[in-house]
């Protein structure tokens, strides 16, 4: 499911070395700690809260309220679990342009490391983007994505896209747990700071759309060419994010090729299949609307705010001096926890000794 979504003001710009450094460490040990307390598991459940990753971000040090929290604190997190994610069970994929459409690729090495079965993992990252990308088109294009697992497969996904337009960058959080759907409902919340139109497929409402649109990438793309053409000359609703005139329906047939051959028999095979991006589903939806009234949701359920501050000076400026203290408590506390679950070990071990020799003595069996 997806869990939630949150709007941040587009910054540029990246944490300076000195901070990022200190992030790295920070993250690792934050990490250790959930991780060898709760399990790798929580740890997924915990990213998956915008409001906890909001917060993690603030705890780091990063600017509270900068869109380049999400892909810093990923990237942070990446690093700093890198080398010990074989013993953590805790893997992290993905991250900014680039980065992200290595994520695949990532998970399948990793898999074929852990022992782990990689292609639904990879069907849950492609999905994931195909959703917030396309399906859900709110005027923001992806460029980060982050793909988090486990090694018994579970997973979670923090993935960005920004909107140019209003300066604003848009994170969405997703949850494997429990997902038995992607094109239905994925999403548990949505909280931001704005509303505006988007064109939401996925929503319930939807699904006469979705059937409609589904249908209709099975028609011959001639028919459906034509009812695009017909589109560009009309004065469309301004909730329509994409404007008919943005659509050329000359390259959006060459697409519909492809649907028609290969006849997807629901909306989540339209949707994965390459080539269908967000112009395309657009386009399908209109002539669902035009042609045979079937009008699919334009409800963006957006409430968000959040405050806390660092790398800018707010609410004050990070005290170096702190946040080192702060990484050396929490690996005090580790190696503290490692030494204690040593000598737990010891003394079972010890007492399972104590036990065996009392057998081969002639003791009496202890109950």
């Amino acid at each position: 499911m997806r869990t939630g979504v949150a709007n941040l003001p587009l910054h540029y710009g990246k944490a300076p070395r000195w901070l990022f450094s200190r992030m790295v460490k920070l993250a690792r040990e934050i990490t250790i700690v959930i991780v060898s307390e709760f399990g790798p598991e929580e740890m997924l459940k915990r990213l998956s809260d915008p409001f906890w990753f909001q917060a993690l971000g603030c705890v780091l040090g990063f600017d509270w309220h900068s869109s380049g929290l999400t892909t810093t604190v990923c990237g942070a997190l990446k690093e700093g679990i890198r080398d010990m994610s074989f013993d953590l069970g805790l893997i992290v994929a993905g991250g900014k342009g680039a980065a992200s459409r290595k994520t695949p690729d990532e998970i399948l090495k990793t898999g074929n490391t852990f022992k782990i079965e990689p292609s639904p993992l990879i069907y849950a990252s492609r999905m994931a983007a195909k959703v917030d990308n396309n399906a859900l088109q709110d005027g923001y294009q992806l460029y980060h994505h982050c793909f988090i697992f486990t090694k018994s497969g579970s997973w979670a996904v923090v993935q960005q896209g920004m909107c140019e337009a209003t300066r604003y960058a848009r994170r969405y959080h997703w949850l494997g747990e429990g997902v038995k759907e992607f094109v239905c409902e994925p999403h548990a919340a949505i909280c931001c700071d704005q509303k505006k139109p988007a064109l939401n497929m996925v929503a319930r409402e939807s699904l006469p759309a979705r059937e409609t649109v589904t249908a209709l990438s099975r028609e011959k793309p001639d028919t459906l060419v034509r009812e695009l053409k017909k589109i560009q000359t009309l004065s469309l609703p301004s909730r329509h994010e994409i404007q008919g005139g943005d659509i050329n329906p000359d390259r959006v047939g060459q697409v519909l090729l492809k649907t028609y051959d290969r006849q997807p028999e629901e909306f989540s095979v339209l949707l994965g299949m390459p080539g269908v991006g967000a112009k395309t589903i657009r386009a399908l939806s209109l002539i669902a609307e035009l042609v045979y009234g079937v009008k699919p949701s334009f409800h963006d359920p957006a409430r968000y705010s959040f405050a806390h501050g660092g790398k800018d000076g707010h609410p004050y400026p990070v005290d170096r001096e702190i946040y080192d203290g702060s990484i050396e408590i929490l690996q005090k506390a580790i190696e503290q926890s490692k030494v204690e679950r040593t000598e737990k070990m010891g003394a079972i071990r010890r007492l399972a000794n104590y036990k065996q020799s009392k057998r081969t003595c002639g003791f009496p069996k202890q109950p």
